[in-house]
């Protein structure tokens, strides 16, 4: 079997580039290579890196029996475990994924609307006028805080306190490319007591695992048939078999979304924020669509087709997720007229598939108009991955972006910091902006009247 063409590096410098600059390895890549290329990331297993849109779609068409998922097992299962949907595959993935689908669709979600916007509020009315701040702060602030109202029903209290703080700290332990080798490196993980990287990560997960499993106890002696948060709605389903979720399960798909569900859009967020205050006929343009807004029920503002666009090309210009869940080849397959042989590690490169040129004109610079210009295919544009492992919460990460750069923009005016450099970096398995206190409150924000013709 002929592997495509792989960078001309030592494999140990291919995966040091891929922690430090993932960026400037695909793109060096694809520029050397084409739309096929081959890093080697792991000791034995080969990763083949596919940016052509037939290539992504032949492989989320193919049939599960020759596909594999379970490739990202190795880098997520400390955090997230064994049964966390994200590392499971085959008949198990199928039952969780229809267990986990109900609470994050039609009016269930819906009813976290006004969580994210009085959330959203509280946060933003502690920035100080004309004081640079942290942006990402702030988001990961908002997106936590909704994220356990919203998957625990949990609002005030002590336990609500410890998660708010455990969360943060487990997840600042991979905040940089340094601190995110622990991940590549399982040499690494070794426990040298609380002091050391790998022993901090453990005692960080035992404290987070006893406060979920104590809330999960909680309800089962405690059930109350009134609520709504998602958790709540976990314990009550059943799959065919009228089978519940174990309290294992139900702990490792509460760390998933606690995990993926605000880390990812507290960077989309940021880097929305970025792109609105750093062009600005991209403000204006927003400002005129949510001026020109009248409705009474605060979810028609998510159909806005502006702050549609403008939410789509921020996930397209930086994809958080880099590349779709690895698939690993099981029985020979062909895609696009190359052969791979069991063994081989198949990823859709996200990034690249947003990079082209002959899909995206000027594929750098940041135009939500070509959102509003042009549908693009399911393997064209594919920022929550696809098939049948595309990101569960993606419906509710628009409904909470949309509903929090709303709020944002129509409470309070804010500008860039001049020569404030923000860059693409690696925060785990993610993409995110650098850090660093960019952005400026100038005062509130007066509403400027304007009919919807103007817009």
């Amino acid at each position: 079997m002929q592997l495509p063409d792989s960078p001309k590096m030592p494999k140990f410098m291919q995966l040091l580039q891929w922690i430090s600059k993932p960026l400037q390895l695909m793109e060096a890549s694809t520029k050397a290579h084409g739309d096929f290329f081959t890093l080697w990331l792991t000791k034995k297993q080969p990763i083949v890196f596919l940016s052509h849109p037939q290539a992504v779609q032949e492989i989320f068409t193919t049939h599960l029996e020759k596909l594999d998922s379970r490739g990202t097992a190795q880098l997520l299962q400390p955090l997230l475990g064994d049964n966390s949907l994200l590392l499971l595959s085959g008949e198990t993935h199928q039952r969780q994924r229809k267990l986990l689908t109900p609470p994050f669709h039609g009016d269930r979600m819906k009813a976290y609307g006004d969580i994210i916007t009085n959330i959203t509020k509280d946060v933003i009315s502690n920035w100080q006028i004309d004081t640079p701040f942290s942006v990402r702060d702030s988001m990961q602030e908002i997106t936590l805080r909704v994220i356990l109202q919203a998957v625990f029903g949990l609002h005030e209290g002590e336990r609500y306190t410890q998660l708010q703080k455990g969360l943060f700290s487990i997840l600042e332990l991979t905040s940089s490319s340094l601190r995110s080798s622990l991940s590549f490196f399982p040499a690494l993980q070794i426990d040298l007591g609380r002091w050391s990287p790998w022993g901090n990560f453990l005692r960080q997960r035992k404290e987070i695992d006893r406060l979920l499993f104590a809330e999960i106890q909680e309800r089962r002696d405690h059930p109350d048939s009134s609520r709504s948060d998602i958790l709540s709605l976990m314990m009550s389903a059943r799959d065919e078999n009228g089978e519940a979720m174990t309290d294992a399960e139900l702990r490792d798909e509460l760390m998933t979304l606690l995990v993926a569900g605000h880390e990812t859009t507290a960077s989309a967020l940021t880097w929305a924020l970025y792109w609105i205050h750093h062009l600005p006929p991209v403000r204006e343009k927003l400002l005129a669509e949510l001026d020109s807004f009248h409705h009474a029920d605060l979810n028609e503002i998510t159909r806005l087709p502006y702050l549609t666009a403008v939410c789509q090309e921020t996930l397209r210009i930086y994809p958080i997720g880099m590349i779709t869940i690895p698939r690993i080849v099981k029985s020979p397959i062909e895609i696009m007229g190359h052969q791979f042989e069991p063994g081989t590690m198949l990823v859709g490169c996200i990034y690249l598939i947003h990079r082209r040129p002959d899909l995206y004109p000027q594929p750098e610079q940041f135009q939500p108009e070509r959102f509003l210009e042009k549908q693009y295919s399911l393997y064209e544009y594919l920022p929550f991955g696809g098939s049948n492992r595309r990101c569960l919460g993606m419906a509710f990460a628009l409904f909470e972006m949309k509903l929090v750069l709303a709020t944002v923009l129509s409470q309070i005016d804010l500008k860039l910091v001049a020569n404030y450099p923000v860059k693409p970096i690696r925060r785990g398995v993610t993409l995110a902006p650098s850090g660093g206190k960019w952005l400026i409150a100038t005062g509130e924000r007066e509403r400027v009247e304007r009919s919807a013709v103007e817009v």
